[in-house]
């Protein structure tokens, strides 16, 4: 893995990250479908999103301290699909705790987001769906393989075309593409229009990062974003209907 073109703060991340999980119990996870979560939202005339509960991260002020099931659930009622809890804990506030008591409280599939570099680090808490980042795997085909043996769902996050080709290779059926590029931490909706058409159709294309207005609902679907993964437009302000403006198909304002 190649870290010296990162920006400093994501090398911190994937430092901490490298020195945690531990001699945990292998975990064996029922999940959620989620594409069914995105074809069930789909048919409602919904958009289908990823909430993500985020309590802070490098790219925003301040830290919001609500109960994170009290969260999950006003997100679950303004029309999310699936929730993402970040279960990070020194750059961006979250606890595999967090993950475990939301996924309890709700029935839509629940993703855990954080930066797993060790296949040990996928015991840490049951989910639905993990995410990897194929950046910060050279071992993606291996780290795939070993969540899905233990029942979990894979979103593999990409940022370029080569990304995705490695993404497919390893058997990916759940992408992501990253608005972020995690060298300068710098948002551009362009990156998703421009790696999209490198998924392949029969893959469940998500669309991450910078989506915080109906008109970046709009451009992302247009696109082909399958389902979209928002946080800050949604954490920021009324969680309830932050979600439900991000959601509800088309603008009736």
């Amino acid at each position: 893995m190649d870290t010296e073109s990162l920006a400093p703060v994501v090398g911190s991340i994937l430092d901490a990250a490298d020195t945690r999980g531990g001699d945990r119990p292998r975990l064996s996870v029922s999940p959620r479908s989620f594409p069914a979560a995105v074809a069930t939202a789909t048919a409602d005339g919904r958009v289908p999103v990823i909430a993500e509960i985020k309590p802070t991260s490098p790219t925003t002020d301040g830290t919001r301290r609500d109960d994170p099931v009290e969260l999950a659930e006003q997100m679950v009622a303004g029309g999310a699909t699936a929730l993402s809890v970040l279960t990070e804990p020194t750059h961006f506030g979250g606890s595999p705790d967090a993950l475990e008591r939301v996924r309890e409280a709700v029935e839509v599939p629940v993703l855990r987001k954080d930066f797993i570099l060790h296949e040990r680090q996928l015991d840490t808490v049951a989910a639905d769906m993990v995410l990897l980042i194929a950046r910060f795997l050279d071992d993606l085909d291996e780290m795939v393989t070993a969540a899905r043996q233990r029942g979990f769902q894979v979103l593999v996050e990409t940022h370029t075309a080569s990304e995705v080709e490695a993404a497919v290779e390893a058997g990916a059926d759940i992408v992501g593409v990253n608005n972020r590029d995690l060298t300068q931490l710098e948002v551009d909706l362009e990156t998703f229009e421009r790696v999209a058409p490198t998924v392949p159709d029969d893959v469940v294309l998500v669309a991450e990062s910078g989506i915080e207005t109906r008109a970046a609902v709009e451009r992302m679907r247009a696109a082909g974003a399958d389902a979209l993964l928002v946080g800050s437009a949604i954490m920021d302000g009324d969680v309830s209907a932050n979600t439900r403006r991000l959601t509800t198909e088309r603008d009736n304002s």
